[in-house]
């Protein structure tokens, strides 16, 4: 894994960020995120679940199309709330070093 496909998921951060704050037309984020947060967790429940059915018994390619689909998903939940990919690795660094 390279740093750059890392970095890939910042940048998304960012245009889930203003996507949400600008509505473009025709946007799915901006569609998602105006059904309310309930729906933004639902969704994230439904990728969830289809993640785990595709590690289960899915090729490779569908595992990471349904883990593609949580982390876009997860990252629009957070963005909902407030929260960042930072805010979350920050407790997962604090969790590890105990």
């Amino acid at each position: 894994m390279s740093t750059k496909n890392l970095d890939y998921l910042s940048e998304l951060e960012t245009i889930i960020r203003d996507r949400i704050g600008t509505q473009p037309a025709g946007s799915y984020t901006g569609q998602l995120v105006a059904s309310g947060t309930r729906r933004v967790a639902q969704k994230v429940g439904e990728e969830a679940v289809e993640l785990a059915l595709a590690a289960a018994a899915g090729t490779r390619q569908e595992q990471i199309s349904e883990a593609a689909d949580l982390m876009f998903h997860f990252q629009v939940l957070l963005a909902v709330l407030g929260l960042s990919l930072a805010d979350v690795a920050d407790c997962l660094e604090r969790r590890h070093r105990g």
